[in-house]
C-alpha cells in the first residue's frame, strides 16, 4: 500500500534546473558558472518575448545589453527590410548576440529581427554594474569572459577579411 505521506517528504528533491539556467550554461560569456553563481545570475535575467518579424533592436538604437535566445531564431541584419537588406547572421536557441552593448555607449550597427515567435533572455549593462557592486568577482568573471568572446568574433571577422580579399585579388 503506497503511503502520500512519503511522497510528500520527497517531493522536490529531485528538482532539476530551470529553463533559463540551462540557457544560460550554453552561453561562454557565462562559462566557469558554479551553480550558485547562476541562480545568482537568473535574479538579473530578463524574459523577452517577441512575434514573428519583430524589431528586438534596430540599427542606430541605443545599446542596452545582450540577449540570449532561449526559444525561436533572430537574424541579424543591416539595411531595411525593404531594401538591400543583408542577412549578417541567423540565430537559434543557446545564441547570444548583442553583448558589445555591455561595453560601451554606441549605438546599434545592425538590426536584430525575430524570424519565429521567439523567448529571449535579456542581461542589460545595468544588471552588469549592479552585479559589479553586489559580487565584484562574478562581474569580472563576466567581464573577463566577454573578453573572450568578443577577441574570438574579432579574429572571426578578420578571418573573413583575408579570406575575402585574397579571394578578390585572384
Amino acid at each position: 500500500m503506497k503511503s502520500a505521506k512519503w511522497e510528500n517528504i520527497f517531493k522536490g528533491w529531485n528538482h532539476s534546473e530551470s529553463k533559463t539556467v540551462v540557457t544560460l550554461k550554453q552561453v561562454p560569456v557565462f562559462k566557469d558558472f558554479s551553480n550558485k553563481e547562476f541562480l545568482e545570475l537568473e535574479k538579473l535575467i530578463h524574459h523577452r518575448q517577441y512575434k514573428i518579424n519583430d524589431f528586438i533592436f534596430k540599427n542606430r538604437a541605443p545599446g542596452e545589453g545582450m540577449y540570449i535566445i532561449m526559444q525561436g531564431s533572430v537574424k541579424i541584419t543591416i539595411g531595411t527590410r525593404n531594401e538591400n537588406e543583408n542577412i549578417l547572421a541567423e540565430l537559434e536557441e543557446g545564441d547570444f548576440f548583442g553583448e558589445l552593448a555591455l561595453f560601451d555607449d554606441e549605438p546599434r550597427s545592425a538590426n536584430a529581427i525575430a524570424t519565429t515567435d521567439s523567448q529571449l533572455l535579456g542581461f542589460f549593462t545595468q544588471d552588469l554594474m549592479s552585479l559589479q557592486e553586489r559580487n565584484p568577482i562574478l562581474g569580472q568573471k563576466i567581464l573577463f569572459n566577454l573578453g573572450g568572446v568578443l577577441g574570438e568574433r574579432l579574429r572571426g571577422t578578420n578571418s573573413l577579411l583575408i579570406n575575402s580579399q585574397s579571394s578578390y585579388k585572384e
